[in-house]
């Protein structure tokens, strides 16, 4: 199998059992290199999710391989996916903040996870994160008090603040406007060329379509259309992260 931080061979997904039972995904073969930022696309019940799911160790795999940093999942113990997991970071649609934490709190959630002891360097973390995307007027308010789209961005900052090695994202601009969408995403381009972060996103945005390194199409489960975008595009500043 390739070292290449994400990769899957022949796999293929069902739900159900018996008569009831559904294949998702169709045979996807794919490599996701190192610090890309790649974008997944495709219509409802296309298999994006799905995909992005088994990536993350949140679903079984069961027929075909996957293979996340180093490790085969296809058979790989919970203590091994358990593991996995604490390496990479999770944006989703939700933002399962909770309620009763201000936004700093949440995001320090995003390092306790990892055993992070250090309480003064995870609080200047998390305040770090915070001021990047906007929040440094919003660090003490509670969910309640943050609209959607603030709320969107202090989910974004709870997975980048523990500086993980696989970013996995579903729709993490929906609740965006067009500024705030930018900075995530030039974020995540910038967390790629710094330090390494590969990150695979679920989007319907095409206004960060020209920011992605790679967009796979998705349809009934299969992967019609794979393409690399040109390195010509032109440079955009760097997020100092």
């Amino acid at each position: 199998m390739t070292d290449a931080p994400i990769s899957t061979q022949n796999l293929d997904h069902f739900f159900g059992t018996g008569d009831a039972r559904k294949q998702a995904l169709f045979d996807i073969n794919l490599e996701i290199k190192r610090g890309s930022l790649t974008v997944l696309m495709g219509p409802s019940g296309s298999g994006k999710t799905t995909l992005l799911t088994l990536i993350g160790c949140l679903r079984e795999v069961r027929d075909g391989d996957v293979r996340v940093l180093g490790h085969d999942l296809n058979g790989a113990s919970e203590t091994v996916l358990v593991g996995l997991r604490r390496r990479l970071g999770f944006i989703f649609q939700a933002h399962n903040l909770h309620e009763s934490l201000t936004a700093t709190q949440n995001v320090l959630m995003g390092l306790q996870v990892h055993g992070n002891t250090d309480v003064i360097k995870a609080r200047h973390a998390a305040h770090h994160i915070l001021d990047l995307l906007g929040l440094a007027d919003r660090r003490n308010y509670l969910p309640g008090n943050l609209s959607g789209g603030q709320k969107q961005r202090v989910a974004v900052a709870r997975a980048l603040v523990s500086n993980p090695e696989i970013i996995l994202a579903d729709e993490p601009t929906a609740a965006l406007d067009k500024e705030a969408g930018h900075t995530v995403v030039q974020m995540l381009k910038s967390l790629g060329s710094t330090r390494g972060t590969t990150t695979v996103m679920v989007t319907h945005d095409p206004r960060i379509l020209e920011m992605a390194d790679r967009i796979i199409s998705l349809e009934d489960g299969r992967v019609v259309s794979d393409t690399l975008q040109s390195a010509n595009q032109p440079n955009r500043p760097q997020l100092k992260v």
